[in-house]
Parts: C-alpha cells; structure tokens; sequence
C-alpha cells in the first residue's frame, strides 16, 4: 500500500477535525467515530463489489477495446464522442464510474475522452436525472439546467486536447 500527499492531507484534516469536536464537547469525537464507522459499515459491500469490478475490467477490457472505442493517445472526435455518451449512460455513483476511467486510462484511453467521460457523468448521469432531478425538481428545471451545460463536457475534453497535446 503506498501513501499519496493526498492521503496525508485527508488524515491531517481529520486530526483537526477531531481536535476541534473535542474542544467544543469533549465527547463529539466518539460520536463522529461512530458516526463514520456506521457509513463506512453501510458503504463496505458496495466499495468491495465496486473494487472486485475494477479488478474483473482491468483483466476483461483490452487496450484493443479502448483503442477501438476511446482512440488511443492522439485520437480523433470519435473517443469524446463516445465517452460523452458513455459518462450520459454510465449508472451508480463514483465507485462504478471512477474505477471504470481508472480502468480505460490503464488500457491506454486519451485523457480528452476520460475528462468528458467523468465530466459528462457528473453532469448528466441519466440514472440521476431520472430517478432524483426529474421526480423532485421537475421537467422544466431539468431542462434549464441540461440544455445550457449540454456541450460542456465535450468542451472540456477539446480544452484537455489543446493544453496537454492528447
């Protein structure tokens, strides 16, 4: 297991986090453990369904596959196309989608399709949008919020072409 910078920010953060609940209430930190061990209890099965999923499409998908979908590095519109598509079709939440990209950058994918892949999932996730925007928000907030940000995940993906030479 190897640490990142970014893992030692997230456990400094939590010290703090922890200095100051128990500075305001000496028993708030207990309650906060329980708290996140009860998520983290509620969230197991789905992270280790999702990581044995990463693991079966990292020996399932080809770097053929993605090369014939995404185009490979220095691709054409065709990749952005697709994962525009793909991130709009892509069910579940972050532990289904980011292990896919992690999965299609391992096998070679452009970095411009893996950027609108993620950005058009978090924008128009259809399975979001269906089941929570739709029934709480209705049809005409829907729209406003989809029709003016449609092409920015596609734009995000030529921007990422352009700095990085993909």
């Amino acid at each position: 297991m190897r640490l990142h910078a970014t893992d030692f920010i997230i456990f400094a953060v939590a010290g703090v986090a922890i200095v100051a609940a128990y500075l305001r209430d000496p028993g708030l930190p207990v309650i906060g453990l329980k708290s996140g061990l009860n998520l983290l209890w509620e969230i197991l099965p789905r992270l280790v369904a999702a990581l044995v999923l990463t693991g079966m499409m990292q020996v399932l998908i080809s770097p053929d596959f993605v090369e014939r979908w995404l185009g490979g590095r220095g691709s054409g519109h065709r990749g952005i196309f697709i994962a525009f598509v793909a991130g709009i079709l892509t069910p579940g939440g972050p532990m289904v989608s980011f292990p896919m990209v992690a999965v299609f950058y391992q096998s070679g994918a452009p970095l411009s399709a893996l950027v609108t892949y993620v950005t058009s999932w978090s924008l128009f996730g259809f399975q979001r949008v269906i089941a929570w925007e739709l029934p709480f928000m209705g049809s005409r907030f829907v729209l406003a919020r989809v029709l003016p940000t449609l092409v920015l995940p596609i734009i995000a993906g030529y921007l990422v072409r352009l700095i990085y030479r993909d």
